[in-house]
């Protein structure tokens, strides 16, 4: 059990973690992830399974996303032109940090 003393200032949170969060509590990213986490989607498909995201902000995280290479997006020639987007290694590699904290989740937080 840790006591707390008067006056001492807690370390800071490892390095690695606050980027994490920053990047990954940003609203909506980590939703995004774990949806593209059921396979590759297109722009409609995604607005219509993240209910309440607007057009433009998916746009601004799926861009996000991709400039830090967990998302890649792909352009079908048309007509229609199409564009999917899906996860790239470095997206997989975090889905089992994303299942265990929905598991936590289930498990400790309310709806």
């Amino acid at each position: 059990m840790t006591v707390s003393v008067p006056g001492r200032t807690p370390p800071p949170c490892a390095g690695g973690l606050a980027r994490a969060f920053a990047f990954l509590g940003k609203r909506w990213n980590g939703v995004i992830l774990g949806t593209l986490a059921h396979g590759p989607a297109r722009f409609a498909e995604l607005t219509r399974a993240l209910p309440g995201i607007s057009e433009s902000v998916l746009s601004d995280r799926l861009g996000e996303l991709a400039r830090v290479g967990l998302v890649s997006r792909s352009v079908r020639e048309g007509p229609p032109v199409e564009v999917s987007y899906r996860l790239t290694e470095r997206g997989c590699a975090l889905l089992p940090a994303l299942d265990a904290l929905a598991v936590w989740a289930d498990e400790n937080l309310s709806d």
